[in-house]
């Protein structure tokens, strides 16, 4: 709930025309004004003109207080051209001669933009979060003068029970988690008889239990030939789509001693935790892969006198995990795939198969159980740390304490030797590293899979052959070596590199262009295909222009390209009547299924795509031509040139290849300790598995310690430079730019003596500005925990406690990033999966984006709307010149 203190209403402090409120929101709203112009300029080929050094000017040298980029200007110069590596280019050879050319060669091909393309690109997105950033950096950066600022404050809604780890349980409880309006679990598992030819064969069959809102809930069986089969449909019904890998087929089954009557099980009384395994895999292989289950299994030291073997249990929670994760996506959650899966031939299920659903449902319950039990405890273990944390936090957000951190490194030998509060934060970071393993390869339902995976990537690797050829080897000689290859030019020729690159983007030209050439064919109109050519290969003012046709006429921008007078041919009347005839049957296509309807509306469609299609052909012919230039290849060449022979240098300093052998023992012993976590009984003492997880970082921690010890040691003042780096960004968060603080009464008194605004109407508008922040937050957090609420999900903190650092360490006030954790959120809800919507034909994409639209409208009813201002905006001229001289320090 939103904190609506006494000073809401309060009265300036003496000599000031805005509270301490008033003057935040103005400067954020005046900054977040100028950072949005200055991020939508770098698409100007001029841009980098306009930031003076070390870019060249038509102009001359460009001082920073007349720089038309300021806030940029201001980042590069103090935070990217100061960057380790980077502040030993040289001005002319590579900022100049080289950077700049490529980025306005860049620039200049005006690739197309997210209203090209019908799309939202990933440079647009891309942009927004840069905006984003540099407006927080900006807001949290630069104080001003008053010292009053003020944001809007929060009281804690509620004391959030931070146990176990609730919000990752979730994903793993037996049911009541919808998703998608899904919610599936595979409940059990039953054994049917199948006759082939002569004989009946065994098969395990899953049982799933699906269930719809406000319906009634039914079970379905599945075998895994019938994954696959989904998995093979889901590929054919949405090319290219990226799926989840379908887990691989395991038979093992586990063991458990839960207290179950288990006495009639012919198998009951076997140790064994394997079942009947595919035909040629010996009984040592069964064994390996009955252990890679994170399931509690038998103990064979419990003595346990009735357990029972779940059959194929490990394969279970797999898939389980599999279909959970797939309806995550909505297009696959709404596939007819999915459908016919989730839905065809409900089965009725017998005592048994009800028992065996019920002994499973125990195990998933006494397993989250076991996981909220080992946090717990881990918790605690990292509680006890707190005040030996609090210590080592404010160490290092004191002045250069990152560098003070690395400079004991640097000194210290081993861990022993570091002070109490370091040590005591190794600790901490152990307790952290323990929980990790654990929740990746055992806690998981997708964990047998992943554990499976990491053994098997292990078993592959060559340690010791890897650590013997980076030893041997010289890596500078050999990437000389590689770089001589593939970016030479004999007799000025293209480089290997550059023919790569540019058969690559050749054929996907050659894609596109069957795809186009099917179009045009459909279409069967020379003229219609040709305007729409001219449009995607015309300049940008002529685009702009029909744009701008397309906006004030409300129509779609295909209409108005095609009637467009800047493009020739001139269509006929009867061309005309076709084009406006399929508009509206394409309009009317979207909003229903009319057959007739759609079959007219089919021409359009095809246009649609057609432009599409062009325009991403532009895009890769405008990629292919900068490849083509001999300033990409001397970049490229001095990039890498850069940033990798300052760490060739270290590498073989520090002897790093030792640590390839350490990392080698590290995951045999990981394996290892998880092998024997799953072979406990659930009744184990989480005491104990805890400890296991906690001994086996404390075993292999001094070997990481002596390799960060040797690299910061032979680094040539590298991770010095490094940490300076970092401690002058957060130095600016902390305190500001050493040019001073934004006197933002100054700028209202100037601009109210230039007569310029008027107060009174200023006032209302910073007032409305306040409000709308206000009413944005507490709509924000009241939808958060509806969501939460209906999803029966807990916003508690997942982390360990103990030594967490505060947003305002480092200069960052949580009211700013509360601010844009909001606006991420509204940006997410926005972005549409074009890829997926590639997959459709026009018109189901059409219908799927206003469907999309509808329901962004419904999530946000109730939003408050931002306030229209116009005096504010009248102030940004003065602003920007007080701005301009706070940072041209």
């Amino acid at each position: 709930m939103l904190h609506r203190d006494q000073s809401e209403k309060s009265i300036p402090p003496d000599g000031a025309l805005l509270t301490g409120k008033q003057e935040h929101y103005l400067k954020r709203e005046l900054i977040s004004r100028e950072v949005h112009d200055e991020i939508n300029e770098l698409n100007s080929p001029t841009a980098l003109q306009r930031f003076g050094a070390p870019f060249q000017s038509p102009l001359g040298e460009v001082a920073p207080v007349d720089s038309e980029l300021p806030i940029l200007r201001y980042i590069f110069v103090n935070h990217v051209r100061n960057f380790p590596f980077l502040d030993q280019a040289k001005e002319k050879e590579f900022w100049q001669d080289k950077l700049q050319v490529f980025l306005q060669s860049f620039a200049s091909k005006y690739i197309s933009s997210s209203e090209d393309r019908l799309e939202e690109t990933k440079r647009r997105k891309l942009a927004k979060k840069c905006e984003k950033l540099v407006e927080l950096m900006m807001v949290s950066g630069v104080p001003t003068a008053s010292g009053y600022e003020e944001r809007i404050r929060f009281e804690e809604m509620e004391i959030v029970d931070r146990s176990a780890n609730e919000q990752g349980l979730v994903n793993n409880v037996p049911e009541g988690n919808y998703i998608h309006n899904w919610d599936v679990n595979v409940a059990g598992v039953r054994t049917t008889s199948v006759k082939r030819h002569v004989r009946y064969h065994q098969h395990a069959e899953f049982l799933i239990r699906v269930k719809r809102p406000e319906k009634d809930p039914f079970y379905i069986g599945r075998r895994f030939g019938d994954f696959q089969r989904l998995h093979k449909r889901l590929r054919t019904e949405m090319p290219g789509k990226v799926l989840q890998p379908l887990p691989r087929k395991n038979k093992s089954s586990t063991m458990s001693s839960l207290g179950f009557s288990g006495g009639n099980d012919d198998d009951a009384s076997s140790v064994s935790s394997v079942s009947t395994m595919d035909t040629g895999r010996d009984v040592a292989a069964a064994e390996d892969s009955s252990r890679s289950s994170p399931r509690p299994s038998l103990d064979e030291r419990s003595g346990s006198p009735n357990p029972v073997k779940l059959h194929r249990e490990d394969q279970r929670v797999s898939l389980r995990a599999f279909l959970r994760t797939i309806l995550q996506n909505e297009q696959i959650a709404e596939s007819k795939s999915i459908e016919e899966f989730l839905t065809a031939d409900p089965v009725k299920l017998n005592e048994e198969e009800l028992e065996d659903i019920d002994r499973r449902k125990v195990m998933d319950e006494r397993r989250i159980e076991e996981q909220k039990q080992f946090y717990e405890i881990a918790r605690k273990r990292a509680a006890e740390l707190d005040i030996y944390m609090e210590r080592f936090r404010r160490d290092i957000v004191e002045r250069n304490g990152l560098t003070k951190l690395f400079a004991e490194i640097k000194a210290k030998n081993t861990i022993q030797e570091l002070s109490p509060e370091y040590q005591k934060f190794a600790e901490w970071l152990r307790i952290e590293v323990a929980a990790t393993l654990y929740h990746l390869f055992l806690a998981e339902d997708n964990s047998p899979e992943l554990f499976a995976q990491f053994k098997r990537i292990h078993s592959l690797v060559p340690y010791g052959m890897l650590k013997n050829v980076i030893r041997i080897a010289n890596p500078a000689a050999v990437m000389a070596g590689v770089l001589d290859l593939f970016l030479a030019q004999p007799f000025g020729t293209r480089s290997l590199l550059q023919r790569i690159f540019s058969q690559a983007i050749h054929d996907g030209i050659k894609q596109l262009q069957k795809s186009v050439d099917d179009l045009s064919a459909k279409i069967s109109d020379p003229v219609l295909v040709g305007k729409i050519k001219q449009f995607v290969d015309s300049d940008e003012d002529v685009k702009a222009v029909i744009r701008q046709e397309s906006e004030a006429d409300q129509v779609d921008i295909v209409v108005a390209i095609l009637r467009s007078e800047l493009l020739t041919p001139e269509l006929n009347h009867q061309q005309i009547g076709t084009v406006f005839n399929a508009y509206v049957a394409w309009n009317s296509a979207v909003e229903n299924t009319d057959q007739e309807l759609r079959e007219g509306a089919e021409l359009f469609s095809r246009l649609k795509q057609l432009l599409k299609l062009m325009t991403r052909q532009r895009d890769k012919a405008m990629m292919a031509n900068m490849i083509e230039e001999p300033t990409t290849l001397k970049l490229f060449r001095d990039l890498f040139t850069i940033f990798y022979e300052p760490l060739v240098r270290v590498y073989k300093s520090a002897n790093v290849y030792s640590s390839i052998t350490d990392f080698a023992v590290f995951a045999d012993d990981v394996i290892k300790t998880i092998e024997s976590a799953q072979r406990q009984d659930v009744a184990a003492d989480p005491n104990q598995t805890v400890q296991m997880f906690i001994d086996v970082c404390a075993r292999h921690e001094h070997n990481l310690y002596k390799f960060i010890h040797e690299v910061h040691t032979h680094d040539n003042g590298l991770f010095g430079a490094l940490m300076g780096w970092i401690e002058g960004i957060l130095d600016f968060l902390r305190t500001g730019p050493t040019g001073g603080k934004l006197d933002m009464n100054a700028i209202f008194q100037g601009a109210l003596d230039m007569g310029q605004v008027d107060k009174e109407k200023c006032i209302v508008e910073i007032d409305s500005l306040i409000k709308w922040q206000e009413d944005r937050k507490k709509w924000h957090s009241d939808k958060t925990r509806q969501k939460m609420a209906a999803e029966g999900t807990s916003g508690g903190d997942q982390g360990l406690p103990g030594g967490a650092f505060k947003s305002s360490d480092f200069g960052l006030h949580e009211s700013d990033l509360a601010d844009m954790r909001i606006s991420d959120e509204d940006d997410a809800e926005d972005s549409s999966d074009e890829e997926a919507d590639d997959d459709l034909d026009p018109i189901q994409a059409e219908r799927r984006r206003r469907q999309k639209t509808q329901d962004r409208l419904r999530a946000r009813a109730g939003e408050p709307v931002k306030p229209d201002v116009e005096e504010v905006l009248k102030m940004r001229e003065g602003f920007l010149a007080m701005l301009r001289m706070v940072l041209s320090e």
